[in-house]
């Protein structure tokens, strides 16, 4: 079982890219689900075919499914989430504030991963490829596992103690203490979740970029973010590479093919100058190229095309690249963590420790580290 997460910023082409892996995939034989986890679904269009909450069969071996996130809040938390707010009521609030704060933060990223890891348990796929949101959400979204066991094991002990404090009266005003029995199993695949997504010989992270300044900026910290809160990152795909440029792999790239045009070969100097940076910048990651089509990428036709382009004769499943992970470091009575963050900004990152926890900031995302 594999799965691969494409993710970047917005527009450059991460659900295409993982339309053309997915099936790539299933045309080597593997049963592959490609799944869109972005809130503005474009799966859809990419395969050019209707999608579903559920996985809707597109070609022999590929399934497709684009999750409805309120139906799986509604579906995992429904329940839960009209206790919590009865409990809240009791305590005087307003039913419309009641209900705001009955809702866990990051619950509609929680049931996207959840959703994820079931398909991943259940063994109905070989590969999964995931269409992650834009990278600022997706930093978000892997950061909520721990924010979500924080929220839910302090109103779980909030709940006990009450009840203990206040005897059978409080317990006469309460729901069914049946509607808390999900949570510890939730928390458990929460936790299962985290070991999943920094496991390299399950999951792999592949930021999308194009040959632009500040894609290359993004992409960068993206790869900061992820090491950050040691997610596996495997490989660096280019997307929307201007004909007549070819990258030598050793940080050089040529314009082998000079365009009359003097706009378009200015462009070309441009891009050629970026991917020789990209090249230096993001080594050791392998990186995948993929050129600018005069086509638009739709259908399975092109995505074919496109993937051949990619991975050839390869397998998009293998595992690319092994860096280096996090270590702790026994020395005399000290411990030290080293933390691999490539590409990081000193002046964005901050160190604050309490007690045994230490908090790692870099920008807007924040580890602890106990």
């Amino acid at each position: 079982m594999r799965i691969l997460l494409y993710l970047g910023k917005g527009g450059v082409g991460k659900t295409t890219m993982a339309a053309a892996t997915a099936l790539h995939c299933a045309q080597m034989g593997y049963r592959t689900l490609v799944v869109s986890t972005d809130i503005a679904h474009s799966l859809a269009d990419s395969l050019d075919t209707p999608l579903q909450g559920v996985p809707t069969e597109v070609a022999a071996n590929l399934f497709a499914q684009e999750i409805n996130v309120l139906d799986e809040v509604q579906k995992h938390w429904g329940t839960l989430q009209g206790y919590m707010g009865k409990i809240l009521r009791k305590q005087g609030m307003s039913r419309t504030i009641a209900d705001e704060l009955a809702i866990i933060p990051g619950m509609e990223e929680i049931v996207s991963l959840l959703h994820i890891y079931r398909n991943a348990a259940n063994h109905e796929f070989d590969r999964m490829i995931v269409d992650a949101a834009p990278t600022g959400e997706t930093m978000r979204l892997l950061a909520m596992p721990e924010t979500f066991q924080w929220y839910v094991e302090r109103f779980f002990g909030w709940g006990d103690t009450a009840i203990r404090l206040t005897g059978g009266l409080l317990r006469r005003l309460m729901p069914e203490r049946d509607a808390l029995a999900r949570l510890p199993k939730l928390v458990d695949d929460v936790k299962e979740l985290q070991l999943v997504l920094s496991d390299p010989k399950t999951t792999s992270y592949r930021v999308v970029i194009n040959p632009e300044k500040m894609v290359i900026k993004e992409g960068a910290r993206a790869v900061t973010y992820l090491s950050l809160f040691g997610c596996p990152v495997d490989a660096v795909v280019v997307n929307r590479i201007l004909p007549g440029i070819i990258a030598d792999g050793a940080g050089k790239a040529t314009i082998s093919a000079p365009s009359g045009d003097p706009y378009l070969r200015q462009l070309q100097e441009i891009q050629a100058h970026y991917l020789a940076e990209i090249e230096r910048d993001f080594y050791p990651l392998p990186i995948l190229y993929s050129t600018w089509r005069s086509e638009e990428m739709i259908g399975l036709a092109r995505l074919r095309s496109l993937a051949d382009e990619l991975y050839g004769q390869m397998d998009p499943g293998e595992v690319m690249f092994v860096g280096q992970a996090q270590e702790i470091e026994e020395q005399g009575d000290d411990f030290i963590l080293k933390l691999p963050l490539p590409h990081i900004e000193l002046e964005k990152i901050r160190l604050t420790k309490r007690g045994d926890e230490l908090f790692i900031t870099i920008g807007n995302f924040k580890e602890l580290y106990t």
